[in-house]
């Protein structure tokens, strides 16, 4: 199944979905029942007064490299006749995110999010300015605070079976977007530029994540859709913006007992290129180069969750997720997306 198809079938069940309930309908909130998987943001909103604490665990691994959608070999790479003599050959990255939401009244809830992440790449150097003879291997890594997040949910419709409301964030540039580390270079030296841009912890700028998120319950199934984009407000202090994105998730959930759900979902995530360039990376590697990021990709997940439902475990939610790329196609040489584990504790009250 292609890209495009993909997101065809994904924006039908949304909207489908969408236009088939009034808008104008109740607007009084009743919290269902039902939650998204654990990897979704801001699916759900709360009643007037409650809050809600959380804690994410996030890995992310990629592993070898494409080129549109065709799997490319690192000697493939550095024969191409582009100025490429170190090619990227897999990638981890680990997230831990704080969140709080608090509803003022039960039309509007408030979120904070923080971050702390911490990435590491594994590099091939090929020898001299050409040929295909393999010099060593060298790993870079960064670890700090990612971009903070503030937003809001605002309720459409909530009732016992259905909630519709919008999204709306501001994504605060605190995550640093000028590591360095030690390299091998191609002529067998080991400087410390500053690394390519998947290897900065945050975008360097403002951007707005607006959306909307539909939800729905009956008897033991639940299921729903959202629609995200992410749009940069303007180029970062080092001259560029990274690409803008949009994603639409639709996912379907299970529940086995009263404390235990299973879910699948689908989703899709279109990204631009960066625009622009930062001066100071300026590395014979695929990743230094703007036009090697963005492209389309298709995840598939499938998750669980422990819920707490009385006594003293009433409040709480336990959940994992775990997404499999199975379609991908990026623009220019890129890393291929595998597969990303998230892990997931919240508390209300």
């Amino acid at each position: 199944m292609t890209a495009q198809k993909s997101i065809n079938i994904l924006a039908f069940f949304f909207f489908n979905a969408l236009l088939s309930q009034p808008l104008w309908a109740n607007t009084d909130h009743h919290a269902i029942a039902a939650h998204a998987p654990i990897g979704v943001m801001g699916d759900h909103m709360h009643k007037k007064g409650e809050w809600m604490f959380s804690y994410r665990y996030m890995s992310m691994s990629m592993e070898g490299n494409l080129q549109d959608d065709n799997s490319v070999a690192p000697e493939t790479i550095v024969s191409s006749g582009l100025p490429l003599r170190v090619v990227p050959i897999d990638m981890t990255t680990d997230m831990h995110m704080l969140g709080a939401m608090y509803a003022p009244n039960d039309q509007l809830t408030l979120m904070l999010m923080v971050n702390y992440i911490e990435k590491e790449m594994d590099h091939l150097t090929f020898q001299g300015m050409s040929g295909i003879t393999r010099l060593g291997v060298f790993t870079t890594e960064t670890s700090g605070m990612g971009d903070t997040k503030i937003g809001a949910l605002y309720s459409l419709r909530s009732d016992d079976s259905t909630n519709i409301h919008l999204n709306l964030s501001l994504s605060i540039p605190t995550g640093k977007i000028d590591h360095t580390d030690q390299i091998l270079t191609p002529m067998n030296t080991t400087p410390s530029p500053r690394l390519p841009y998947p290897m900065q912890l945050g975008s360097g700028t403002y951007d707005i994540q607006p959306g909307i998120t539909y939800a729905g319950t009956r008897h033991s199934w639940d299921w729903g859709s959202q629609v995200k984009m992410t749009i940069r407000l303007d180029d970062n202090d080092e001259g560029y913006s990274l690409g803008d994105q949009t994603q639409v998730t639709s996912w379907g959930g299970y529940r086995f007992t009263r404390w235990l759900t299973g879910s699948l979902r689908l989703t899709y995530t279109h990204a631009d290129e960066i625009s622009g360039r930062d001066g100071s990376i300026n590395l014979p590697v695929q990743t230094s180069n703007p036009d090697n990021f963005g492209g389309e990709r298709i995840d598939l997940g499938v998750g669980i969750t422990l819920i707490g439902t009385e006594g003293a475990q009433k409040g709480h939610r336990l959940a994992l997720e775990y997404e499999t790329t199975i379609d991908q196609d990026v623009n220019g040489i890129q890393m291929e997306m595998q597969d990303m584990l998230t892990i997931g504790y919240q508390f209300s009250l």
